[in-house]
């Protein structure tokens, strides 16, 4: 690592120091170097735990006995989306996590980690590979290291019939609690802080889901019930009860309006425009009336225009 170091523009390093790559103190010192060369301050952009080989702290040894320093960056917060299609689909014009992106824009990373036709069952085989372990920057040590909040958003496929032409994606109710509960304790171990919200599924349409088949249904039956989308959307509600985290009902917030088949699904299922608006407003309402997350309380970690003189813009830089 020592060469290329010696030779890598703040850029290349930075994205080095992402990747959580370990340095000794020789290569620290080109590393400090850099950031002066670059106007950059040292002290600012980086936080710093010495360790040993074995990830020991090691904050007091001095720089002859030539530890491992364990670079932390001032990183921008995240929120991390977890979820099936539904979630998948929602960076689309109007959808609900882009309308999180555009709020949120300069002051947290909208992160998607959604999956067409996932449940719950074959999403807990691949958490550690969505969300993998990255040492203790991952752990909660650096604040930096854990998102604000994750949106759990499951159930659609789940609520599959079992006798129908989906039913290789179906999970029975009390296996879908369960996977739930498992779901949110995998992020409370990861990330003790972070606040978890559960997503009921949403009602189901079942002329529309004949009308737009997925797969082959021989059966000319919907292979999804809005009866079956209700059963699941009480589990979830209940699942958040007993862990004592919000959840959106969107289950029963969609129905509230009579025309609903109409305005929310797009082919029984996933969102319309209005459907993915409806996701965003009951969103936004949990995090600022429940977990206290407004907008204007959260940092900018860079001067916005409104700060710069145009008569001394570099002074509105002075501590990077």
């Amino acid at each position: 690592m020592k060469e290329p170091l010696s030779f890598c523009s703040r850029h290349l390093l930075e994205v080095a120091v992402m990747d959580n790559v370990f340095f000794n103190y020789e290569n620290l010192i080109i590393l400090r170097h850099a950031c002066v060369a670059s106007q950059a301050s040292f002290a600012d952009r980086f936080h710093f735990q010495s360790t040993d080989s074995d990830g020991r702290d090691k904050n007091k040894k001095g720089p002859d006995e030539r530890n491992s320093l364990r670079i932390f960056p001032n990183i921008r917060p995240k929120v991390y989306l977890l979820g099936d299609s539904i979630t998948e689909q929602s960076f689309t014009e109007g959808g609900w996590s882009a309308s999180l992106a555009n709020r949120f824009a300069l002051t947290v990373d909208v992160v998607l980690r959604g999956n067409g036709g996932y449940n719950t069952r074959w999403t807990l085989k691949v958490l550690d590979t969505l969300f993998p372990a990255t040492g203790s920057f991952d752990n909660g040590e650096n604040s930096s290291g854990r998102p604000i909040f994750v949106t759990v958003f499951f159930g659609a496929n789940d609520a599959c019939l079992p006798d129908r032409c989906s039913a290789y994606q179906h999970v029975p109710l009390d296996e879908y609690k369960q996977n739930l509960y498992s779901i949110v304790s995998f992020f409370k171990k990861k990330w003790p802080e972070t606040r978890v919200i559960l997503i009921t599924p949403p009602p189901i349409d079942e002329e529309a889901r004949l009308k737009y088949p997925y797969i082959e249904n021989p059966q000319g039956l919907p292979e999804r019930t809005n009866e079956a989308a209700a059963e699941d959307a009480r589990a979830c509600i209940s699942v958040a009860g007993e862990c004592g985290i919000p959840v959106v009902d969107l289950w029963t917030k969609m129905q509230r309006n009579p025309d609903w088949a109409k305005v929310y699904p797009s082919d029984g299922l996933h969102l319309t425009k209005d459907g993915q608006g409806i996701v965003f407003e009951e969103l936004i309402l949990k995090l600022e009336d429940e977990l206290g997350l407004h907008l204007e309380a959260l940092p900018i970690d860079v001067p916005r225009i409104t700060e710069i003189d145009p008569n001394d813009p570099m002074k509105a830089f002075e501590k990077f």
